[in-house]
């Protein structure tokens, strides 16, 4: 299987919380993030197309990144991180470095 990821991933282990507009949060566990998205693991999944704000602790840092729901499985939904400040960036950048 050829993976087709643009960002490369670093796996984690964070609580998250996914607020939308349409309904309550959605807690979960993020298990990998990228330059691009991360993958949350939870008992719901949004649709597709879902708009979220992802509230996580990064690297010490509280923040809010907004995604939009690209897929669903049993047990956990993709999200497409939406336009990232430079905080956001620099945060997830250092994650990724290790």
């Amino acid at each position: 299987m050829i993976d087709k990821r643009v960002h490369p991933r670093v796996t984690v282990e964070l609580e998250v919380t996914c607020e939308r507009k349409d309904g309550p949060p959605i807690g979960g566990v993020a298990k990998d993030v990228s330059m691009g998205g991360m993958f949350i693991e939870s008992s719901e999944s949004p649709a597709f197309g879902t708009q979220v704000t992802i509230a996580a602790k990064l690297a010490g840092a509280d923040l809010k990144l907004p995604g939009t729901v690209r897929w669903g499985k049993p047990g956990g939904f993709g999200v497409q991180f939406g336009l990232l400040g430079a905080r956001e960036t620099v945060t997830i950048a250092k994650l990724l470095k290790g």
